[in-house]
């Protein structure tokens, strides 16, 4: 066994995943896993620049998660920053910040390195199913990017694009700074519009449609699970290895982008963090499952935290 401790810092939230890694079972016995919105890639979109507040909102959790990896003993740690610090031209105050912090470089990675990561998590545990057909297509729906990659037992081909819950909503749904309530149908078609330009630029080297099983990540897909069985809080262990049938997709997409900002907060499995963002995240989900004909999404809890993890181990 080895006591790993993985960070993954995204466009909207900061992960923390401590774990005992076993190679030889291929068990990974979760200690702690833990997650805050912070909003790193607030603006970024916009001005190219980490915002002084979204930092100092990423390193007091940070701070957070090095008490925490410390509690636990962890031999060992990773940290992964994403798309929002990949596309900052002040990144370098980020590291820096970091490398203070928790002793560790954070590895600005690519976005095939953020996919082989995402498969890996999520599929390393499907391993001798039998009721899911291959090759899988793991979508990785984030704040400021997504991932497609379709695999077997191994990568066979990756892509990030630029469409994101947090991208999205802050390209096409603010408006004199306020994020619009609801949004219009010609902001809800933008979005539409960026998202299949997306789709068009990730077949060019992933077949999205040769895939028989679409696997969905992160918290927009999540989320939407969680709204789908009408869970009175969120429960990870229920959402994990839920499967929503496109239709179920269709119905919450289009609530959630007529629906108020208060009438979202209302739903109880709703994390304050994403109620401005979840529309925008639920139509990229839509989107994909209509372009690859999946009939149902299986939605995994495990990710690209669990991919670091194993790295590490």
């Amino acid at each position: 066994m080895t006591r790993v401790a993985a960070v993954d810092c995204g466009t909207n939230s900061i992960r923390l995943l401590v774990a005992d890694a076993d190679p030889a079972t291929g068990e990974l016995t979760e200690l702690d896993r833990r997650m805050t919105i912070v909003r790193l890639g607030q603006d970024v979109d916009r001005t190219g620049r980490l915002a002084p507040k979204a930092l100092e909102r990423t390193f007091a959790a940070c701070r957070e998660y090095a008490g925490i990896i410390k509690e636990h003993g962890a031999e060992r740690v990773r940290f992964v920053a994403t798309s929002a610090s990949r596309d900052a031209e002040n990144r370098a105050d980020f590291v820096r910040g970091v490398l203070d912090i928790l002793g560790v470089e954070p590895e600005v990675i690519s976005g095939d390195q953020e996919a082989e990561f995402s498969f890996t998590g999520a599929t390393k545990e499907l391993t001798g199913r039998t009721d899911l057909a291959r090759p899988y297509l793991v979508v990785d729906i984030g704040g400021g990017s997504t991932e497609f990659v379709v695999g077997d037992d191994h990568v066979r081909a990756a892509r990030s694009v630029d469409i994101g819950c947090v991208r999205m909503t802050e390209r096409h749904l603010v408006h004199d700074g306020e994020v619009s309530d609801p949004p219009t149908g010609e902001q809800i078609a933008a979005i539409r519009a960026d998202v299949e330009a997306a789709l068009d630029l990730a077949e060019r080297t992933v077949p999205l449609r040769e895939a028989r099983t679409l696997v969905g990540l992160a918290g927009s897909v999540t989320t939407v699970s969680a709204i789908a069985q009408e869970l009175p809080e969120y429960d990870s262990a229920r959402i994990h290895h839920s499967r929503i049938s496109r239709e179920r997709v269709r119905e919450i997409t289009e609530w959630l982008l007529r629906s108020t900002h208060a009438e979202r907060a209302a739903v109880p499995s709703m994390h304050p963090g994403r109620v401005d963002v979840i529309g925008a995240g639920a139509l990229v989900l839509l989107a994909i499952m209509e372009r690859t004909g999946a009939e149902e999404v299986v939605v995994s809890e495990h990710d690209i935290l669990d991919g670091i993890a194993w790295s590490v181990a």
